[in-house]
């Protein structure tokens, strides 16, 4: 930020007890892995919320992103060799379970966070010290940054493996974990904003996190967050536990500067290319490439719900309309080797993320967006929770939920759920095809369908918004101990979306879970058959 505009914002936040920032507060010398900057100051949960409620009342300075020269021109590369150095790493020789560990600004994450550790409820800000961080490879030179730089966020290693991390705030708005396969993948954020709209989505910030000390043995952590934009601020909890799953419980409280047509709760970003159901942009040698592949949904009315992603040609908004639900996340079911080929990322690694509300969310919509892509290196795919509820200037929202990270949903259906969406083009084979139509073969397993006898009176249960379905059938499938659902659609002159629905029932009562697709048919004059 420039200094003029840094002392603006110090002022403002002064007046409602913020901690200063470094550029204003004495460097007290400490013989510990950081250094501390000023002296400690009260915190809580409670006056952080206070904070952010002011900040709310106040107009937003937007941060600058300039950066240094030396740090500004840093490629990918360049930026990436610089490393933090592990013996300034954060509760290094305290014998906890937990060590913390600070990311370098740099490349596109450009926006300054302010780092706390808080003690028996004192918090005192951490020194960013260019003596903490091994340069390597960069070209940039010890001392030629500023005193005040900052940092990029920061990342927590656990006591089974203090050299890789099990999570990672990063880049100001956006977080990740690793379950036990220890593979990151899809990003969490606190809050999505309009996203979807026909107009700049926003991403509010984390403008400071507060790193709680854990007790000695314990193998829970506590983070706070303060969070920061032109629409809304924020105060973030959160209470993570490593495991099978990383589990984050997480309370929101969320002070609107603005109405908010569009507000995003518990948004999950990820990407999604090309995979076995959509082979649009497959001009790449390995088979398939996601971090997730579908959307999955435990409804308030206890359906589950799977919706296979897909990379459309024209942005696609979708709206699951549900009072209190149970759940929502985006998952990588498919999690076989051969079907990626990847041994740099390992797709096949990347964790599910699964939301859990808590509390009364009331009625609402988890919202999907799909944003097309050619690259795998950005994330074009988001999901949410958007209230019913007007969200206006001068409330507080409060908002709970549990974040869980890992290899597979934590709670598992008890209906037969979906191995594998496929789609084709349609017809009968060694027949001539008189008109287009597409193919889907959806494989169903697990629940109750191991059971069956091969002879059972299996229904494919199926619906279209437009165009036509036909040649639907359902059989075994003894290569997964499941079912094969299978079904053309003839679509209408129209290249809007056609939304399709299925599930297999038998004797009237569902075996599997409801499958979700949005089908976009090509123009009517690329309509080869």
């Amino acid at each position: 930020m420039e200094r003029r505009d840094l002392l603006k914002s110090a002022a403002a936040l002064a007046a409602a007890g913020w901690i200063a920032p470094a550029a204003f507060l004495g460097r007290a010398a400490q013989a510990a892995e950081v250094m501390p900057l000023g002296k400690p100051q009260p915190f809580d949960y409670a006056s952080l919320k206070g904070r952010a409620r002011f900040m709310a009342q106040q107009p937003h300075q937007a941060p600058s992103n300039a950066l240094p020269k030396p740090i500004a021109d840093l490629d990918w590369d360049r930026w990436q060799s610089i490393r933090f150095k592990d013996e300034h790493a954060l509760w290094k020789d305290q014998n906890l379970n937990f060590q913390a560990r600070f990311f370098h600004l740099g490349f596109t994450i450009r926006t300054p966070v302010h780092m706390y550790e808080v003690v028996d409820g004192q918090a005192t800000e951490i020194a960013y010290d260019s003596a903490m961080f091994d340069y390597g490879r960069s070209g940039v030179k010890d001392g030629a940054l500023p005193k005040d730089l900052g940092f990029a966020g920061f990342r927590l290693n656990y006591r089974d493996d203090f050299v890789r991390d099990v999570a990672a705030f990063q880049g100001a708005s956006y977080f990740r974990a690793v379950g036990a396969e220890k593979q990151y993948g899809q990003s969490a954020r606190g809050l999505a904003v309009d996203c979807g709209l026909d107009r700049p989505e926003e991403f509010p910030i984390f403008v400071a996190y507060y790193l709680e000390r854990p007790a000695r043995g314990a193998n829970t952590v506590t983070v706070y967050g303060l969070l920061d934009s032109a629409s809304v601020t924020g105060a973030y909890r959160f209470v993570m536990t490593p495991g099978e799953n990383f589990i984050m419980e997480i309370d929101a409280a969320l002070y609107p500067r603005k109405a908010i047509e569009r507000v995003g709760i518990a948004p999950l970003t990820s990407m999604y290319q090309f995979g076995e159901n959509d082979r649009r942009m497959a001009n790449d040698w390995r088979p398939e490439i996601h971090d997730t592949d579908g959307l999955q949904i435990w409804t308030g009315g206890s359906e589950w719900i799977w919706r296979p992603l897909v990379n459309p040609r024209t942005l696609h908004v979708n709206s699951f309309h549900d009072d209190n639900p149970r759940g929502f996340g985006l998952m990588q079911r498919d999690r076989n080797f051969d079907h990626y080929q990847d041994d740099g990322v390992f797709y096949d690694k990347r964790p599910c993320a699964w939301i859990e509300p808590k509390g009364d969310w009331g009625k609402g919509s988890i919202m999907l967006v799909e944003i097309p892509t050619a690259d795998e290196t950005f994330d074009n795919i988001v999901a949410f929770w958007h209230p019913d509820q007007a969200i206006v200037p001068g409330k507080e929202y409060l908002y709970a939920y549990r974040l869980s990270w890992g290899a597979a949903n934590p709670y598992h259906p008890p209906l037969a759920t979906t191995q594998a969406t496929r789609t084709g083009i349609g017809g009968v084979i060694g027949q001539p095809r008189r008109y287009f139509s597409w193919r889907f073969a959806i494989d169903f397993a697990g629940g109750p369908l191991a059971q069956l006898p091969r002879n059972a009176k299996v229904e494919p249960v199926i619906s279209a918004s437009r165009g036509r379905v036909e040649i639907t059938s359902a059989r075994p499938l003894d290569a997964i101990h499941g079912w094969r659902a299978m079904f053309d659609v003839v679509p209408d002159a129209s290249p809007d979306p056609i939304d399709l629905r299925l599930y297999l029932r038998l004797d009237g009562k569902p075996l599997t879970e409801t499958w979700l697709y949005q089908y976009t048919p090509p123009p009517p004059g690329e309509r080869r058959f």
